[in-house]
């Protein structure tokens, strides 16, 4: 009897272990949440430097925000300045991380840079060994004789409001020659009460505090196909 009511007891012990682990598994469970998507009008830089943040700082203009790039904001202008624009292509999943949902961000920017192998010379390739450029030719370009070079950038940046030239930004210039999106996320663990009611506890993307509208001078020759009228 003994030995039955030890063996029920470890038994039970081990139940209630088993259940406090998965409890505590649930309840550190990290969640991806989207805090807010835009859509991109031009990339451009301040029309005058921004307090505190570096002189080649870089502006994604969106139709909510403007997302201005203060780490890898200088090696962008020069590879959107620098390379023609009808050969660039910039990745359409451009995603960043919010760690505390302050204002800040952080990740990556992925472009790529194709033309025929013929056009190419040797002060091109010094450029792509000077700024990272990897060869990334695929077999699609490979049959038009054709060679692609890729760059990642890594990017950390501040979210301000819609900058102040908006309405004059999308009067003289064409629209990109395809959508381009913007989006931001922050990973956290939900309460358990937010779990026991199915809410992952959505929230709203936080702009850098105290933060003004500015205007924006947009490169000369806007990324994929916009141009001046």
């Amino acid at each position: 009897m003994i030995g039955v009511s030890m063996a029920a007891l470890i038994t039970a012990s081990g139940c209630a272990t088993s259940a406090l682990l998965e409890n505590d598994r649930q309840t550190t469970k990290t969640v991806k949440t989207t805090l807010s998507e835009d859509n991109i009008i031009a990339f451009g830089r301040p029309a005058q430097n921004l307090p505190n943040l570096p002189s080649a700082s870089m502006v994604i203009v969106g139709y909510k925000n403007s997302y201005v790039l203060t780490d890898g904001g200088r090696q962008m202008t020069t590879l959107l300045t620098n390379l023609t624009p009808k050969n660039i292509q910039v990745d359409n999943d451009m995603t960043f991380l919010v760690p505390n949902n302050d204002g800040h961000f952080q990740g990556a920017m992925k472009l790529s840079y194709a033309k025929l192998k013929d056009e190419f010379d040797r002060r091109d390739y010094q450029f792509f060994l000077q700024n990272g450029g990897q060869d990334c030719t695929t077999k699609s370009d490979e049959r038009i004789l054709a060679q692609r070079f890729c760059f990642t950038v890594p990017v950390k940046g501040v979210i301000y409001p819609p900058v102040s030239n908006l309405a004059r930004i999308q009067s003289q210039y064409r629209a990109l020659s395809r959508p381009y999106s913007v989006s931001f996320y922050t990973m956290s663990q939900p309460s358990p009460s937010s779990q026991s009611r199915g809410n992952s506890g959505a929230q709203k993307l936080v702009l850098l505090p105290f933060a003004l509208a500015f205007d924006v001078i947009t490169f000369p020759l806007q990324v994929l196909g916009g141009v001046a009228n």
